[in-house]
């Protein structure tokens, strides 16, 4: 066989080898999946007030999957296997981020190898963030009680639906506008409200120190028995400590939370009764998540005007 020849039958087995490696790795890459032109585009959230944001700027144009539903504490939550396949069937997932969802980061990190996967918080300035109460370089995840926040997540949501679906990108950025005036709107209402408490008793006593943001945004002094995340465990003196605190100060209510047991909050109560001061509650407010679906506190606006509402009730 003359040289010529051999040189061109290794120049084919070598382009076929290449070839058949290359179908190999396309076969074996994890797949993306894509936005489906006949039908809605597929969305999986964890937290309510995150697929609430989807539901108001994708409207009929995407189809969302909520994992939290009402009364769920998204620090303890554990993901099931009905909520990986969730995951999995998603062509985008939003989440809140600052390891709020604490239990399902390694789920993260996995599907965002595979599919847009966004933390909702990614936007916002780490100087706007509250710090974790430990110290450590964590911040606090509580971003929706700060309605200028929501405004920004809302805006991360319109941004990844645009991208991933360009065919109604218009849609998503009219309806982001509308939702956006709503929430400006809210945000000047929640102001003027807490603003018509005495400042003498704008004190917020809560379960857990859920409500950070709402304090520094519209100026009310918060404190919660337990710390940023319910996880953390609270003891004895942290009873004590709150106790001594609404005695000294005369503070007339505490709020429960919908999403914390009532018995840690009782107990600071009883023993501000036993030394003579009656403490009432105040009202049920809704930190960690919503309240059901189809009910107007079900919404994230319909929940924060709870909040706001139930607190100037019982402070004023």
């Amino acid at each position: 066989m003359k040289a010529r020849q051999v040189s061109s039958f290794k120049r084919f087995w070598l382009t076929l080898l290449f070839l058949t490696m290359a179908a190999l790795a396309a076969a074996c890459a994890p797949s993306r999946p894509a936005a489906d032109a006949s039908g809605p585009i597929k969305v999986t959230a964890t937290i309510g007030m995150i697929s609430d944001i989807v539901k108001q700027v994708g409207g009929e144009h995407v189809e969302v999957t909520g994992l939290m539903k009402s009364g769920v504490d998204p620090h303890l939550y554990k993901a099931s296997q009905g909520d990986v396949k969730k995951l999995e069937q998603a062509q985008i997932i939003f989440y809140n981020g600052l390891h709020l969802e604490g239990k399902m980061v390694e789920i993260f990190e996995k599907m965002a190898a595979e599919k847009p996967t966004v933390a909702v918080s990614k936007t916002i300035p780490e100087s706007e963030l509250r710090g974790w109460e430990d110290g450590e370089a964590a911040h606090d995840p509580h971003i929706w009680f700060n309605v200028k926040h929501w405004m920004s997540a809302t805006e991360v949501v319109r941004d990844e639906l645009s991208k991933a679906d360009p065919e109604h990108a218009d849609a998503y950025r009219s309806s982001a506008e509308a939702y956006l005036k709503q929430l400006q709107e809210l945000d000047t209402y929640a102001m003027e409200q807490i603003a018509s408490i005495p400042e003498q008793q704008r004190v917020l006593v809560t379960a857990h120190d859920a409500f950070g943001y709402f304090g520094d945004r519209y100026h009310i002094k918060v404190m919660g028995l337990q710390g940023i995340s319910t996880a953390s465990e609270y003891g004895s003196k942290d009873v004590s400590d709150l106790r001594e605190f609404l005695v000294s100060q005369q503070i007339k209510a505490v709020f429960v939370e919908s999403s914390v047991p009532k018995k840690s909050i009782e107990a600071v109560i009883e023993g501000a009764k036993k030394q003579g001061h009656e403490v009432k509650i105040g009202g049920e407010l809704f930190s960690d998540a919503m309240g059901k679906e189809g009910t107007a506190e079900g919404t994230y606006i319909g929940m924060v005007r709870h909040n706001v509402d139930t607190i100037v009730n019982a402070l004023k």
